[in-house]
């Protein structure tokens, strides 16, 4: 009986283990959601405009950094800075 109870705690246990796993393992393959523009738009700069330049820490002086510069911009986040700069930098290829 007690072999039986741990087949039976074991099995539900890997059902749940593959149960949460699958979307986890299937959401790089999905259509952007908005919280994932900035990587979207950054990359598609890159291969348009050929780079974006140096890192912030490269530079002499301190900079704000990205999270901030989106909040300065009243978006959400990352991929709403992402949007936003796709959407006004005049540049075609970018877009999420």
């Amino acid at each position: 009986m007690h072999v039986r109870s741990l087949a039976i705690a074991g099995a539900l246990a890997l059902t749940a283990t593959f149960a949460t796993a699958a979307p986890a393992m299937a959401a790089p393959t999905a259509a952007p959601d908005g919280t994932n523009c900035w990587g979207v738009v950054s990359s598609q700069a890159a291969r348009s405009d050929g780079g974006l330049g140096a890192h912030s820490s490269a530079q002499e002086e301190p900079r704000l950094g990205l999270g901030n510069v989106a909040r300065l911009f009243g978006v959400d986040g990352l991929g709403g800075l992402g949007s936003l700069l796709a959407s006004i930098d005049g540049n075609d290829a970018t877009h999420c």
